[in-house]
């Protein structure tokens, strides 16, 4: 235990490794925290800086998309030049990008500065991950720390409604960004002090062709869905989805072809981690997509101002926990199938109560089961998924792995969120009264139940992994990062 410990990069003894799992965590939170923090502050936010409805897209999916295209190149970044280092360095730049976007005059520095905390948080969530990983490397420690580490990513972001709502109504909503530099200067001392450095062995070298295909390809695709907000027969709408989708088939095959591929592409088709990569893919369209109109059609429809909106999100968070801790719990003997099969059906039925949403609608009658329903649902998904994501990988493929289940999720939610604001300008044909605004989310309700119920057929065909071996009870055996 000691020598896995050692080789793990935690300094040795169970109250270290305990105590590295917090800073982990919290890392993780703040990086899911920013995918949803400006969400309730987006309204205020926009009439004070003049940003079109538009552009106003772009605040939340310039982090998404650059978070999700560059999430693969930062696991490797962190297994080659070392995980401690490079989360050191993603933290600190991190807290700069925040600070940066907290002063921006313009919406195109606004932009920039989501762009740039993108690129730090892609460098950051997987070397925490990876840290994660190699320090409980099997057996019951190990599902426990995963267990709290996955109902980070629910909580984070449920967690980041209610703060972005207080911070925007009581001080400014430029504290939605500067919020970040205490905590990550929190992470990053509790990890110098706690952690010790790490790297994978041999060969170094990186896919740069297949990081250029990955970043264009995804750019291509999420641009292509926000421009057809204005019609799907504009040139900048297909053309760039056709675009997107070439590069894309153009990056698979490189990736079959080269000697050291950005996404070793037995990461990906391996059956149980691919069920965990596409439920983490359309899930982050349901969480980060969806959730921003059910914000938008509290504060906006209902009229709840900033903070009392994110109160009103707060029963998801609990949800979230409380659902999460059962299914941690329960994970060994429930194994990983019920409850990613599961969680999608309270997921998708709370899309659809959703969809009765209306001008003159009520909080505890139109919003609240479904809030309920949420979380219920995304605590059953998280555990398991986070656990199958890294379950059995080689151990020269666990760090692009665990930048593959954040990668999967926040590409999913920049897709998300560029359709469903398609739907929405389609739906709402041009109108601008709190019905014609209903319209427009109801459609996106409904878009989105479809999708969070496919995650069920993925869960139920795909995942087929024995029990007592998820459970490591049954030879599991270590894994370990480079």
């Amino acid at each position: 235990m000691a020598t896995q410990l050692a080789n793990a990069g935690v300094q040795q003894g169970s109250r270290p490794v305990w105590g590295a799992l917090v800073f982990l965590a919290l890392a993780q939170f703040m990086v899911v925290l920013d995918g949803t923090i400006v969400n309730l502050a987006l309204p205020r936010l926009q009439t004070e800086m003049g940003i079109s409805d538009s552009t106003r897209s772009w605040v939340v999916t310039a982090y998404a998309l650059v978070f999700g295209a560059f999430l693969l190149l930062g696991g490797r970044i962190a297994d080659f030049w070392g995980r401690k280092r490079t989360f050191i360095v993603a933290a600190a730049g991190f807290a700069l990008a925040s600070l940066i976007g907290g002063i921006a005059q313009q919406p195109w520095e606004l932009i920039s500065a989501r762009a740039l905390q993108g690129v730090f948080a892609a460098l950051l969530a997987p070397a925490a991950l990876a840290l994660l990983t190699v320090a409980f490397p099997g057996g019951k420690d190990r599902g426990t720390a995963f267990a709290i580490f996955g109902s980070i990513t629910g909580v984070g972001a449920a967690a980041g409604v209610l703060l972005g709502g207080f911070l925007t109504e009581h001080v400014t909503w430029r504290w939605c960004f500067f919020v970040n530099v205490p905590i990550a200067a929190i992470a990053l001392v509790g990890v110098w002090s706690l952690v010790s450095e790490s790297k994978a062995q041999g060969s170094t070298k990186y896919d740069w062709p297949g990081v250029v295909l990955a970043a264009l390809g995804l750019g291509s695709l999420v641009y292509g869905f926000t421009n057809a907000e204005h019609g799907w027969d504009a040139p900048e709408a297909w053309g760039f989805i056709l675009a997107g989708v070439v590069l894309m088939v153009l990056f698979v095959v490189v990736e079959r072809k080269v000697k050291h591929p950005l996404l070793p592409l037995r990461v990906a088709t391996e059956r149980n981690r691919g069920a965990a990569f596409l439920a983490s893919f359309l899930s982050g369209a349901v969480l980060i997509g969806g959730v921003l109109f059910i914000n938008f059609y509290i504060q906006i429809v209902l009229g709840f101002a900033p903070f009392l909106a994110g109160l009103a999100s707060l029963p998801m968070t609990v949800a979230v926990l409380i659902t999460a801790a059962l299914v941690a719990k329960n994970l060994p003997k429930l194994g990983a199938k019920i409850p990613t099969a599961l969680g999608p059906v309270f997921m998708a039925s709370a899309m659809l109560w959703l969809t009765q949403v209306g001008a003159d609608g009520s909080y505890v009658v139109n919003m609240l089961p479904a809030l309920l329903l949420m979380g219920a649902g995304l605590g059953m998904v998280f555990v398991p998924m986070q656990n199958l994501a890294l379950f059995g990988v080689d151990k020269d493929d666990s760090g692009v792995a665990s930048a593959l289940v954040n990668a999967s999720q926040q590409i999913g939610g920049s897709l998300g969120i560029a359709f469903f604001s398609t739907v929405a300008a389609a739906a709402t044909a041009g109108g601008v009264s709190l019905a014609a605004l209903s319209t427009g989310y109801a459609a996106v309700f409904l878009w989105a139940a479809g999708v969070a119920i496919l995650i069920a057929p993925i869960a139920l065909l795909l995942i087929n992994i024995d029990r007592k071996k998820f459970s490591g009870t049954e030879g599991d055996a270590p894994v370990h990062l480079g």
